[in-house]
């Protein structure tokens, strides 16, 4: 069998001229960096064997004169001398110059000797025990190997100079110390050579040693976390001091490598970071953006200001050291003695990048330019003072329209530019102005702006507003629509949905509504117009929790919505209703999302808050992308962003602050896609489909980092693409069963496989994976729909009196899953509802079988046995053929305690399903299974 792709942790790194190349496990794979093809995967190939890749080392032209260069691939013991050719069409490959080769000791370092004029053959191995073996690779033989007198395990060795005479190496020993030794120098009496130096001061290993001759400097990195500097001058003179110039700690974990450049030094560390330090030892830049177990490999082409990461979760990011990497940013604390403001800021609104719109309690409004430092009065109202309600939309044509709330119902709609134009006030409600939103859209190529106030009534009211060069032409009420009951009554976001002339709403509760946007008119359906009041076709009650509501979204047939419990949903319109398809949490920490923003570039920015810091946080590259600590999200604030420039403004302690970032390019690239943060627990094939004529696989993996990802694998272009990752669980993903392809046969190039998911916490989780050809480049697309979910603990989470119950053991955890399609399989005449039967294999000795309805899909546990005493580790449901036609359903489970058990379940499943009938879907106490049919003993 050979491999035709492997995903595993990104172990080694290496510039050569425009490409990349990565050692992931035994694999090397070339990358372009070139301007047309960046990040393009060229070329794989296997070169050794079992041994792990941990070190690529570049020389000189190859020996026969043709275009390309030697490089040399080493890991565990094995090594192999690859040649990296370019031909006239821009395409790589790798051929083999030197056959693979075994040393009889681990390989720490490599170095490429030279050889006077003649084209280099010779390789200096620094070997495990801390011996040096000079090795030809054309004749693949040992010429010499000299050993040091410190006999002790390395962790990490580094080789200075590059003539055998002259050559010497820097151990980093088990013993925490620095071991410095020439390889011409004199044997000892045991045939060992003495070390000319010991630098002590670490209280770890060493994992990593490098050497900047120009400077005289030498860095280490150490278990212990931290980086240390010495100035040890020349290596090749031999009574050159040694003294440490800084002791470096900004890693979290431990630190796997480090690099001296020119300007600057960097490391790389378990805690998934990338930090550059100055030659002061302060820390410059910090790139942040791999999963899981840390960055395990880096590379630098300091010409071209380049940084490459690999990390153990699979992906390869390129940073920016120069250019991109500097990003002027700026927070400033605005005068408001300048402009003699009348009253304190209350609430302020980004009309863009460089205008600030400012209302104070005194019913004043003033501009701030951003770039002048200008004040502008706009307007002034004593009626509006003390209460401060703004909102501001820009329009297509660049024009502006504000609007103010009273606490007597009054609302006042006025154009910025060219100039102020008041159209006076509008009673809207008969008591306060709880919110004001603006809402903007084009329709049938006219752009229609829509005014939207909530009143102390719970009726919200739309104004149609026909604004033209920055004028107000005519203001008219165009609907009335009624909010469900709660206490805090009034809306927080909307969108519109032209095609099926809908307005979906959230309310301060957490509830998303869905209205008709068709007008009704009768004689007296409200005192102040003859329009009826609408109440919503659909609502989803509270599904962003008490808090609200925050920000609405269409992406095509998709409705984003965000809340304050940390998450973000994605819904549908299905026959005039509401449905959420999943529930997603960005990262962790974010527990206020305010707003997603699509960007061109295809990367879902998510802005929120972390405690008391403003975070705008990319899905794409897993970073944040700036943080300001303004004190949390309770407060008044605004956000805008152009191609070139972001401002954060906000008001804090009655003071108008305002951030500016300037960003000329993104600070990374992703060059391969993470997979897992940490192991890999379980692989299933979820179906496959064509386009274009190729077989496209889907793959779905599942990790203890709480994840399942979705993948799609290519046959004949050997490429695996991300399709979608799945973070609902709390605890680790231990495995996955996939129960079947809902129908769509019919079409080749599409599948919707059912995903169950099971791990820590006893959790399980139903998934349907609606993957196709999507796009005008038809590259797959997958959509994951959440059915159902279930937890052991969930009862006891909903208990008012938790403390008088016991709780399951909250380690408990699914080990296995097995699954039944009972329509699809005939399971007998006794199978008159269409549901889904599932066993699951537990931890606490159980074997628990569940059912769910595919009409109204909730996993609903229908048996249970606790015949093992320990951990069942396996089961599966077997279902043999019959002669009468109906199938019987038996249940097979292994358990650490050695025993093996046999259950026929067919009269458990056949009396669920007819309860299932009579309680129309609700679940009953679960029943115990009977005695297994013939148990064996281990």
């Amino acid at each position: 069998m050979e491999s035709v792709i492997q995903l595993s942790p990104i172990t080694a790194l290496e510039f050569v001229k425009d490409h990349l190349l990565a050692g992931e496990g035994s694999v090397v794979t070339v990358y372009s960096l070139t301007h047309e093809q960046k990040s393009a995967r060229r070329h794989s190939r296997t070169v050794l064997g079992n041994h792990r890749i941990h070190g690529i080392k570049p020389c000189g032209l190859l020996p026969t004169g043709a275009d390309g260069i030697l490089v040399a691939v080493f890991g565990g013991k094995g090594l192999i001398v690859l040649g990296l050719r370019t031909d006239e069409d821009d395409d790589v490959w790798l051929s083999e110059v030197s056959g693979f080769w075994e040393a009889h000791d681990w390989i720490w370092d490599l170095q490429w000797l030279k050889a006077g004029m003649e084209p280099a053959s010779l390789l200096a191995l620094a070997l495990g025990h801390n011996s040096v073996a000079l090795y030809d690779y054309t004749t693949r033989q040992t010429l010499q190997e000299v050993h040091c007198a410190e006999k002790c395990i390395l962790y990490s060795a580094h080789f200075v100079g590059s003539a055998w005479k002259e050559l010497l190496l820097v151990a980093g020993t088990v013993f925490n110390q620095l071991v410095i030794w020439r390889m011409s120098d004199p044997l000892g009496g045991d045939g060992t050579i003495r070390p000319q130096k010991r630098i002590d001061g670490h209280q770890g290993v060493i994992f990593s040693i490098d050497y900047l001759e120009s400077k005289g400097l030498l860095a280490s990195a150490s278990d212990d976390r931290s980086l240390r500097l010495w100035d040890v001058g020349d290596l090749q003179a031999p009574g050159a001091p040694v003294q440490c110039l800084l002791v470096l700690y900004g890693h979290q974990s431990r630190v796997w490598s480090v690099r001296l450049l020119h300007e600057c030094l960097l490391s790389i560390g378990e805690d998934s970071a990338c930090i550059v330090w100055s030659y002061a030892g302060d820390i410059t830049h910090t790139f942040k953006g791999h999963k899981g177990r840390g960055i395990r490999a880096v590379a630098v082409h300091e010409g071209r200001g380049w940084v490459a990461t690999g990390g153990a979760d699979a992906g390869i990011r390129l940073w920016h050291l120069k250019g991109g990497a500097h990003i002027a940013a700026a927070l400033t604390q605005l005068d408001l003695k300048a402009c003699c403001m009348k009253g304190s800021p209350k609430a302020l609104k980004l009309i863009d990048a460089t205008c600030l719109l400012i209302m104070t309690d005194a019913g004043s409004i003033y501009t701030y330019d951003v770039l002048s430092r200008d004040w502008t009065l706009v307007l002034e109202d004593d009626n509006y003072q003390s209460y401060s309600l703004l909102d501001v939309a820009r329009l297509s044509d660049d024009s502006v329209v504000c609007a103010i709330g009273s606490i007597m119902g009054y609302v006042k709609i006025f154009a910025m530019y060219p100039s102020v134009q008041d159209v006076g006030e509008i009673k809207v409600h008969e008591g306060k102005v709880h919110s004001l939103t603006w809402v903007s859209a084009r329709f049938q190529g006219t752009e229609c702006c829509s005014l939207f106030s909530s009143g102390p009534d719970g009726v919200m009211v739309q104004l149609e507003v026909s604004c033209s060069s920055g004028h107000i032409r005519e203001v008219r009420e165009r609907g009335r629509y009624r909010l469900p009951q709660c206490r805090q009554r009034w809306h927080t976001c909307l969108t519109f949905l032209r095609k099926q002339q809908l307005i979906i709403c959230g309310d301060r509760r957490g509830s998303l509504l869905l209205y008709s946007n068709k007008v009704e008119k009768k004689n007296s359906c409200h005192p102040a117009s003859n329009i009826c009041i609408q109440d919503p076709i659909s609502l989803l009650f509270g599904v962003h929790g008490k808090l609200g509501v925050t920000s609405l979204a269409c992406r095509g047939d998709v409705v984003y919505s965000t809340g304050r419990d940390g998450a973000y949903r994605q819904l549908e319109i299905e026959g005039d209703q509401l449905k959420v398809l999943r529930k997603q949490k960005p990262c962790k920490g974010m527990d206020w999302i305010e707003k997603l923003v699509f960007t061109p570039e295809c990367d879902l920015l998510v802005m929120g808050f972390q405690s008391t810091d403003f975070v705008l946080w990319s899905t794409k590259t897993n970073e944040k992308l700036h943080c300001v600590s303004c004190g949390g999200g309770h407060r008044s604030w605004s956000y805008s962003s152009t191609r070139s420039s972001e401002a954060f403004a906000y008001i804090k302690s009655s003071e108008v602050f305002v951030y500016q970032r300037a960003v000329t390019d993104s600070g990374q690239s992703v060059i391969k896609d993470s997979l897992h943060g940490r192991e890999i627990t379980c692989v299933r094939h979820a179906g496959s489909l064509r386009v274009n004529g190729e077989h496209i696989h889907i793959l779905v993996t599942s990790s203890e980092d709480t994840t399942v990802n979705v993948l799609a694998f290519s046959g004949s272009s050997n490429k695996i693409s991300h399709l979608a990752t799945i973070s609902d669980h709390i605890s680790s993903v231990r495995t996955m069963v996939i129960a079947t392809a809902d129908g769509r046969k019919d079409d080749p190039s599409s599948c919707s496989p059912l995903l169950f998911s099971a791990g820590g916490r006893a959790e399980i989780e139903c998934y349907r994976l609606l993957v196709s050809r999507g796009g005008e480049q038809e590259d797959i697309r997958c959509q994951v729909v959440h059915l159902a979910s279930h937890r052991l603990d969930e009862t006891w989470d909903r208990m008012k009196n938790k403390h008088k119950v016991l709780k399951m053991d909250s380690d408990t955890r699914y080990m296995s899953l097995a699954v039944a399609d009972g329509g699809k399989q005939g399971l007998g005449s006794w199978h008159t509802t269409p549901c889904i039967f599932l066993a699951a294999a537990c931890s606490d000795g159980s074997v628990r079988v569940f059912l769910m309805p595919e009409s109204a899909p909730k996993l609903l546990l229908i048996a249970e046995s606790f015949y093992h005493r320990r951990c069942v580790l396996r089961m599966d449901l077997i279902l043999p053929e019959s002669a009468d036609g109906d199938r019987r359903v038996f249940l097979c489970s292994a358990a650490t305690d050695g025993r093996i058990a046999f259950w026929d379940i067919t009269a458990t499943l056949e009396k669920s399903c007819r309860s299932l009938e009579i309680t129309n879907g609700e679940s009953q106490p679960a029943a115990r299974l009977s005695s297994p049919l013939a148990p064996q003993h281990g």
